[in-house]
């Protein structure tokens, strides 16, 4: 990675810690020097430098406005004659920070605001806009949103896929109605997570979880092994539906909160040191065999409980019918968890997204952003031995897979 030689006005620094818009002010001299910088290393030549390695010259500066919740900065974006230069130092930083930014202009300009929300968007971007702008920001935004939504899955094989829902807060009819975000996941065949697609709907009911499937399938998602969610009945309906054949993992963190609030309080911490030792058996005959004595156990003293464990335990059990390394990740939906806390995170600043549309953009902007860094980062599985081990479960599909869990309709 290039090391820049960044030089700092000593006014600027001392106003940070008196003066809000002296950061903003520091931050924009900062991203404008790096500009300089990498047009530079572009050129292979400074300002007026005669050197038989320039391959270009210089032809002036762009300005770009760029709203971030530290302030509103114009950025000098260099120049070549022949236009090759291009940089993409602030791009992620910038789409997700738009969408933000654009949630709150939104929440002023739709009349939703109340004076103390106009206060914080001036506070937060530095200015007030216009509906000019906000129409050329949300343009620009929904045009690389849809385009992540509605991506080709079919180049790849995604043998793993993990489902989950959030509720929201959206104004709808003047309304303010709760509605939920489905977002699916999946590990794809070189054991990289991606996110595959998200829906909002009225509710988690089975209709809208098939808009979200079918949308995936009609996308190129097909060839599943194991889908890992929730016991929602409308989410499983779903799924028996448009995965038919594949394994189903029910989320064992799920469900061991369902088993413990069938339980009184005394039992709860014996009831759940059986559950683990359970749960996290080597081997499936190990965990029928203990399943087996926690039902002997406690169908007496906490009836429930053993009740509900036994309705749901080989559903719970189903990814220790897969290679061992690869069932601590997959036993749970704590991969979408994860991306539910950074979602929680901006709603809590916006608290009400102004309409239907809006949400969709922040949410789908924030997803498209930890997309990018999964992709580009460490893989989630070695897929290798798993790969080799699905050939060898394929010829023989009886003796490797006898007792799974498969979604049929």
């Amino acid at each position: 990675m290039a090391q820049y030689d960044i030089k700092l006005d000593a006014n600027e620094l001392v106003g940070l810690l008196s003066d809000n818009d002296k950061f903003s002010s520091l931050m924009e001299s900062i991203i404008n020097q790096v500009l300089d910088a990498q047009m530079t290393e572009h050129l292979g030549a400074e300002n007026y430098e005669r050197n038989d390695d320039r391959t270009g010259y210089r032809n002036g500066y762009r300005l770009r406005q760029l709203y971030t919740r530290i302030g509103h900065l114009t950025l000098r974006v260099p120049q070549t004659r022949d236009g090759s230069f291009s940089t993409e130092i602030f791009e992620r930083y910038r789409r997700s920070e738009q969408a933000f930014v654009l949630g709150l202009m939104e929440m002023y300009l739709c009349g939703v605001s109340t004076r103390k929300v106009k206060k914080v968007t001036e506070a937060l971007c530095g200015v007030s806009f216009s509906k000019s702008t906000v129409s050329d920001l949300t343009t620009e935004l929904n045009a690389k949103v849809d385009a992540f939504k509605n991506r080709r899955l079919d180049d790849k094989k995604f043998p793993f896929v993990i489902v989950d829902a959030l509720v929201i807060d959206v104004r709808k009819d003047h309304i303010v109605r709760s509605m939920s975000i489905l977002i699916a996941y999946g590990v794809n065949e070189f054991g990289q997570r991606e996110i595959l697609g998200l829906w909002l709907g009225d509710s988690e009911s089975e209709t809208t979880w098939e808009k979200l499937f079918k949308e995936l399938k009609s996308r190129g998602l097909s060839n599943v092994d194991l889908v890992v969610s929730d016991n929602h009945a409308g989410l499983v309906n779903a799924l028996k539906k448009q995965f038919q054949g594949a394994a189903w993992q029910r989320c064992q963190v799920h469900f061991m909160r369902n088993i413990l609030g069938h339980a009184s309080i005394k039992d709860r911490k014996e009831i759940a040191a059986h559950l683990k030792t359970i749960l996290h058996a080597h081997d499936i005959e190990t965990a029928k065999r203990l399943s087996n004595r926690f039902i002997n156990e406690f169908e007496k003293k906490a009836k429930n409980a053993a009740n509900c464990f036994e309705e749901g335990i080989d559903a719970a059990l189903t990814v220790l019918h897969f290679p061992p390394e690869y069932r601590c990740r997959l036993r749970t939906t704590n991969l979408a968890e994860r991306v539910n806390e950074e979602i929680r995170r901006r709603q809590r600043v916006i608290r009400i997204f102004p309409n239907e549309a809006s949400a969709i953009r922040i949410v789908g902007a924030l997803l498209a952003d930890i997309h990018d860094d999964w992709i580009t980062g460490c893989k989630y599985f070695d897929m290798t031995h798993y790969w080799e081990w699905k050939k060898n479960a394929d010829k023989n599909k009886k003796s490797n897979c006898n007792g799974i869990i498969e979604l049929t309709a």
